[in-house]
């Protein structure tokens, strides 16, 4: 079964928007990773300045695999230190990563 991925980031109010836009600009970076299978970005909607940033892969391998390369380049780890994009100041002030094994899933029944 897959992975999930989960990462826990506590945005200030007045950084919702930088963040939402910057994730905004990235779209399809995930997407044609191997093993990508899902991504969500999930707004506080009350009570917490907590975001979520939702991922589903194949397996813990296609999860290490894109954190060790584009991701890692992406974010001015890799070689050449990244673009000037990744230099810029985080929006959110902390992060912390949640991993779950998918045990059980469902889908919609048609009809």
């Amino acid at each position: 079964m897959s992975v999930v991925k989960i990462n826990v980031l506590t945005v200030p109010a007045e950084q919702r928007e930088t963040l939402e836009k910057r994730f905004a600009a990235r779209a399809g970076s995930v997407e044609n990773s191997d093993g990508f299978e899902w991504f969500e970005l999930l707004r506080p909607v009350e009570g917490t300045d907590t975001y979520l940033v939702y991922t589903r892969w194949r397996a813990e391998e296609d999860f290490q695999a894109w954190m060790n390369g584009s991701m890692k380049a992406a974010h001015g780890g890799g070689e050449g230190g990244g673009d000037g994009a990744s230099k810029q100041k985080p929006a959110a002030s902390g992060s912390t990563l949640w991993s779950f094994e998918v045990v059980q899933q469902a889908a919609p029944k048609n009809g």
